[in-house]
């Protein structure tokens, strides 16, 4: 149902500064704790709930055009939920996770559901322009993102992707999962970006594969994507001149090698130098060979993109000017309670370390963190809050003869401050952009260059999905398909506080192990306590969080600390053992009748497939009536089109009960619903 807000929102956060480090608030603990510091200092209660869930909103700016979008954020009550375990787990292979007491839904609405309430089949909803699903213990999976093709209107993928992963790395999520099933016109992202740069789009922020379906592991994966990469472009001209309808495919080759002023030895120095055209030149109209008339030549220049090849110069318009102000005008307009004259030292001495380093670098492009100039600038200013606040400010300012930018490093994905000679420039000058690595959120068709995306789709048509490509190329694709599932793992953080942070790790007592529970090792959980923490005050600290994240430890309580069993509980942690280590805590009162256990469900899942693998992998199974094992069903020779017979034997079964000693009869048994691939043998025995 359509409600237009009746409220003035009170808190507005900027989309592309949102959960900067330091900004709008320092997170310091665990996830669960966290996520609540969050709600209370970034969000607004909405004034109605999604089926008795409550429901908190950030209202971020988006600043270019100067739209205001929500962020809404659901907290799920796992034991008033319908579906308390989680399937995205289970895919992941986190099937053995112990279910969590809370989940948290985040999610930006498509465009067009900005100005409405939330309806109840939210979640299933693969329209919003993000949706993320994190579990109160800082495991969580990314579900959807939409981009300008799916469906935003202004907002691209990119951006997406990079607030998504400010916030999990702000709020100290632990790991995040992503199944990755991108296309663009008809092209396997993961495999176009796996063979041109190695890895999938998400791997820009640092996703890694995590399983494969069909038995896929890791090494099988990098060895797939090893092989399509390694193609010589040589070889190919050779292997498809003579072949029929594919006579474009070495003039295609040679068009972009006489572009590129590096060698391209590979497809993937081809693939990579094709999609930094694109990304790199947005105006400039590209010669194709694929179906589209040639047009202008590009003239030679010293731009290079982002993949390291050095391109010639293209034609770049439409681009906004960075608009710069002089600092001391700034200052004087800020509601500060320092003085203009302090504010002005400051960003002096902060210019001055910038400067310093870029003349010890012998680069123009080289740059300070944040704390990097906090530390330099601490060395003459005492006040680190002064500091903190004109750093905050620092962007696009004049300060002397220097103009101070602030950036993501692409490489480091670090925010990082840079100085640039005023000398021939003018506030209104236009810098040119860091080239873009390729997003595959951004839309591939614009007029402007719409014929090397058409090159693109073609080459990889014709060489990772042609009729002529060999066995070997037809099984590493497949391989690449098959990886679908990737997950992001962020490091422990011990930041430097007032606090001391441990890994728990928890193990049960004799007791509960007797009681007949499937495993002996619990998870592992962060925890922090003040400097003047007991050994008692670590015991129920580590207690309070197992008690509050898990459902089946509601009634547990540690009994012993491993690495301390000599020490009191009225010493002080603080200098009996260091921060950030792993304990090993022992506990008891473990909840075993307690339904909500694994992720995985309550039921006991048998996986034995012929492709090796051994747990669900989310790819569809059909389990034998007969020793009830899973297995899949493509595996089984039934066709992903296909529906699964009613009644199923698997080969171990059908030869188990047809003995060479005993005389069989096989009796083709059919379904209409079957292709002749998937007819099943019926036994009949006879003495």
């Amino acid at each position: 149902m359509e409600s237009q807000r009746n409220r003035t929102p009170q808190k507005f956060f900027g989309f592309h500064s949102f959960a900067e480090p330091g900004f709008p608030a320092s997170f310091a603990g665990a996830f669960r704790d966290n996520i609540r510091h969050f709600l209370a200092r970034c969000a607004e209660p909405e004034h109605y709930d999604l089926g008795g869930m409550p429901i908190w909103c950030t209202f971020l700016v988006y600043e270019s055009r100067g739209t205001v979008l929500p962020l809404y954020t659901i907290e799920e009550d796992v034991k008033q939920s319908d579906r308390p375990f989680c399937d995205y787990c289970r895919c992941a292979g986190w099937s053995h996770h112990l279910v969590t007491k809370r989940k948290y839904h985040m999610i930006i609405p498509a465009n067009d559901e900005w100005q409405k309430s939330l309806d109840e089949g939210a979640f299933d909803l693969q329209t919003h322009l993000l949706h993320g699903l994190i579990h109160c213990n800082g495991f969580g999976h990314l579900i959807c993102i939409n981009g300008i093709d799916g469906g935003s209107k202004f907002i691209t993928g990119r951006e997406i992707m990079d607030l998504w992963d400010r916030i999990c790395t702000a709020l100290h999520a632990r790991q995040i999962s992503v199944e990755d099933l991108s296309q663009k016109h008809e092209m396997d992202l993961r495999v176009l970006y796996g063979v041109a740069y190695g890895q999938s789009w998400f791997g820009q922020w640092g996703y890694r594969f995590c399983r494969g379906s069909f038995g896929v592991k890791e090494h099988h994966y990098q060895k797939a994507i090893e092989c399509l990469s390694s193609i010589e472009l040589d070889q190919v001209v050779d292997d498809f001149s003579l072949a029929i309808g594919c006579t474009s495919i070495k003039q295609i080759i040679h068009h972009y090698r006489d572009m590129s002023d590096a060698d391209l030895v590979t497809i993937r120095d081809l693939f990579r130098f094709m999609l930094s055209l694109k990304s790199t030149a947005p105006s400039a109209t590209f010669p194709s060979w694929s179906g589209k008339k040639l047009t202008f030549p590009i003239k030679r220049g010293s731009l290079k993109c982002s993949s390291g090849f050095p391109l010639k110069s293209l034609p770049s318009i439409n681009e906004k000017p960075a608009k710069c102000r002089k600092f001391s005008a700034l200052a004087a307009n800020l509601d500060s309670r320092w003085p203009v004259r302090r504010l002005e030292h400051v960003a002096e001495v902060i210019v001055e370390a910038l400067r310093e380093k870029r003349t010890s670098m012998r680069g123009s492009s080289c740059g300070m963190t944040r704390q990097e100039a906090r530390d330099a600038a601490r060395v003459y200013i005492g006040d680190t809050g002064l500091i903190d606040h004109v750093l905050k400010v620092m962007n696009n300012v004049i300060v002397g003869s220097y103009i101070v930018r602030r950036a993501v490093n692409r490489c480091t994905k670090v925010l990082e401050y840079t100085i640039q000679d005023l000398k021939g420039a003018t506030t209104k000058e236009e810098f040119l952009p860091l080239p873009k690595a390729p997003d595959s959120a951004l839309p591939l068709i614009r007029h402007s260059e719409f014929n090397v995306v058409s090159d693109v789709a073609y080459l990889y048509r014709k060489l990772l999905h042609g009729h002529s490509i060999s066995d070997s190329v037809k099984f590493a694709v497949q391989v690449i398909l098959y990886s679908k599932n990737f997950v992001k793992q962020w490091p422990f953080r011990d930041d430097a506080d007032d606090s001391l942070r441990f890994i728990c790790r928890m193990m049960m007592s004799s007791m509960d192990t007797i009681s007949g529970i499937g495993f002996d090792i619990l998870p592992r959980e962060y925890v922090a306590v003040p400097l003047y923490a007991t050994v008692g005050d670590l015991k129920l600290s580590v207690q309070k969080a197992m008690q509050d994240t898990y459902c089946m430890m509601e009634k547990m309580f540690v009994t012993e600390i491993l690495e301390m069993e000599e020490t009191r509980d009225e010493e002080v942690v603080f200098g009996a053992v260091e921060s950030g280590r792993e304990l090993s805590m022992r506990c008891c009162g473990l909840d075993m009748e307690e339904s909500l256990r694994y992720q995985g469900g309550t039921e006991t899942w048998t996986v034995r497939c012929k492709c090796g693998t051994s747990d669900d992998d989310g790819e569809r199974m059909v389990a034998c009536d007969v020793c009830e094992t899973w297995q899949h069903t493509r595996c089984s020779g039934i066709e992903d089109s296909e529906g699964v017979p009613r009644l199923f034997v698997c080969d171990d079964c059908c030869n188990s009960l047809a003995p060479a000693s005993r005389k069989c009869n096989y009796e083709v048994w059919d379904t209409p619903s079957l292709s002749s691939s998937s007819k099943k043998l019926k036994l009949l025995y006879s003495d």
